[in-house]
């Protein structure tokens, strides 16, 4: 039987999260479905631009953030929500 992959699961294995033996069956359906290997191809563009995004929080951010974490004794763990 022939597995049919989806654009998820073609996502998924962009990410490595898929199986070794997922990995070769959508290397296979690359091979032959264009559109997947098109989607692939477009997929992994994105993924690259994406890596070169860079975002830096504002000064006022920063500060927001250091004075939160200054009400915050360092001696007594902090209770962590469930």
């Amino acid at each position: 039987m022939t597995k049919t992959f989806t654009y998820d699961d073609v996502v998924r294995y962009l990410y490595s999260e898929t199986t070794e033996n997922e990995n070769d069956q959508i290397v296979e359906a690359l091979a032959l479905d264009d559109d997947l290997m098109n989607f692939y191809i477009d997929s992994l563009e994105i993924k690259s631009q994406m890596n070169k995004i860079v975002r830096n929080p504002t000064d006022r951010t920063i500060g927001q953030v250091l004075r939160y974490s200054q009400q915050f004794s360092p001696k007594r763990p902090t209770a962590l929500s469930c």
